[in-house]
């Protein structure tokens, strides 16, 4: 009669199929559990099994592996695909990772020809390969949200071209825009968001596989078949670099970090807006929420936690390099949290862009506000030093001397400088005259913003048809 196994020789079994002959005593049940991956990097399970299948496939093309065996284990791969895609897939936590996983299930399927698929590699080359793959998928994917963001305000802009609204420094009214040159603004850094994450792209397109631990190997593989196999341009060319740095990771994080930005102010600038303070736009109820206490509330809580969540990404940039920043050559296992900060940061960064997409395409703008607003604070005082420059000669200084003293009256009279009269501006100085008034209007000044790049409403036009071409 056979014995029931104890836990001691059931934890040697589990501990000798991952790791040979060389431990006696399989892990204490908290080593186990800080030790596996499982529960995140199952995440990798696509990028995995396509590794491998090009990893099989140079192996039987450089004989290496038997054609049959090489036929049996793609074959095997292709069943455990099926398997996750349907969720009837079981992790196991004792098997550490998504590499460990899939190869114990492999030898389920097909027995002895699974061990042979792991030759002239190791889990360190696997997981930097697989890895790359899974980041490189995602910027892809990425960027096509940030398309999708960069369309919503494009649309915006050029149905809002020459709707005036307040430019702003320090957040006091500086001159008057146009709400479309406002969004072409953020256009411009998406499109500079959607330039980083290409170029860490090309960058993080070599392949590790082939590497193995860190020396290489001996077997006579064909790095080049597996790198154009898995659609990488080249194999990396050393392979303790290969194994051991996440550079491309923290590059990602970097892009996103800056991406997350960019949202956030976006998002500050639509919390601005929407308050009964501001009121230059509204969004609807798909976008905000109400108070359990005050009815009349709309909060505008997607823009809020666009706006949080910037630091949620800006922290796993943080955690990262703070994980790769003292490691020596080559592989440590610290590097196991690698994943969980560049997960967290795609997820979060993806939701924000749908999300301020979707609100830039729901907001409803309160243009008579946005006008009287870009009115206020003497907005147009800039034109009056302009003009004295141009039409009377004035040197700058001189010439903003004398508007700041315009300035001045209109406030002590508490009106606008329109209000002032002919008299008034001949008091100050003989070279102001009654041709200043066409200037003072907020649509005068954004239309004579002509210069390239500038905020004028046919500028503005071309500007939104030019970035439709250049980023749609």
């Amino acid at each position: 009669m056979s014995k029931t196994p104890t836990s001691k020789t059931a934890d040697h079994t589990a501990a000798s199929s991952i790791w040979g002959g060389r431990f006696a005593e399989g892990p204490a049940a908290v080593m186990q559990k800080i030790n596996a991956s499982i529960d995140f990097d199952k995440r990798l399970a696509d990028q995995d099994i396509r590794g491998s299948v090009a990893h099989c496939a140079m192996l039987v093309a450089t004989g290496i592996l038997t054609a049959a065996d090489g036929e049996v284990i793609v074959n095997g791969l292709g069943l455990i695909r099926q398997e996750i895609a349907a969720g009837t897939f079981v992790f196991r936590a004792e098997l550490e990772d998504i590499h460990m996983n899939i190869e114990a299930r492999l030898a389920e399927l097909v027995g002895e020809a699974a061990g042979r698929l792991h030759t002239a590699r190791s889990r360190n080359d696997q997981v930097a390969t697989d890895f790359r793959l899974w980041v490189r998928d995602t910027i892809d994917g990425m960027g096509l949200a940030l398309r999708d963001l960069q369309a919503a305000l494009i649309g915006q802009a050029e149905a809002h071209a020459a709707t005036v609204m307040p430019g702003f420094t320090h957040l006091q009214v500086a001159q008057p825009v146009t709400f479309g040159h406002h969004l072409l603004a953020y256009v411009e850094m998406f499109g500079r968001d959607r330039g980083r994450l290409a170029d860490a792209r090309g960058r993080l397109n070599e392949c590790p596989l082939g590497s193995a631990a860190l020396a290489g190997t001996s077997f006579p593989i064909d790095r080049a078949m597996t790198a154009a196999a898995l659609g990488f341009d080249r194999p990396t060319a050393n392979s303790l670099d290969a194994v051991s740095d996440r550079d491309f990771a923290l590059e990602f994080l970097a892009a996103a970090a800056i991406c997350a930005v960019h949202l956030s102010r976006l998002a500050e600038e639509l919390v601005l807006w929407t308050t009964s303070q501001f009121g230059f736009v509204s969004l609807s109820d798909k976008f905000t929420t109400g108070s359990s206490i005050m009815p009349q509330k709309r909060n505008p809580d997607a823009a809020e936690l666009v706006r949080a969540k910037a630091g949620r990404v800006i922290g796993d940039l943080n955690a990262l390099l703070i994980v790769m920043k003292g490691l020596p050559l080559a592989y440590s296992k610290d590097m196991q949290d690698d994943k969980e900060p560049v997960f967290e940061a795609a997820d979060t960064l993806e939701l924000c862009l749908a999300a301020m997409a979707g609100m830039i395409r729901d907001l409803t703008l309160r243009e008579d506000r946005l006008r009287a607003a870009a009115g206020a604070g003497f907005a147009t005082a800039t034109d009056i030093a302009d003009w004295l420059v141009r039409v009377a000669g004035l040197p700058f200084r001189q010439a903003h001397h004398i508007t700041g003293r315009v300035v001045r009256l209109a406030e002590q009279r508490g009106c606008r400088l329109e209000d002032l009269a002919e008299a008034d501006l001949k008091a100050i100085d003989d070279h102001l005259d009654a041709r200043v008034f066409a200037l003072l209007g907020v649509e005068a000044s954004v239309a004579s913003r002509t210069s390239f790049g500038g905020t004028a409403p046919a500028n503005v036009a071309t500007a939104a048809q030019a970035a439709r071409q250049r980023f749609l």
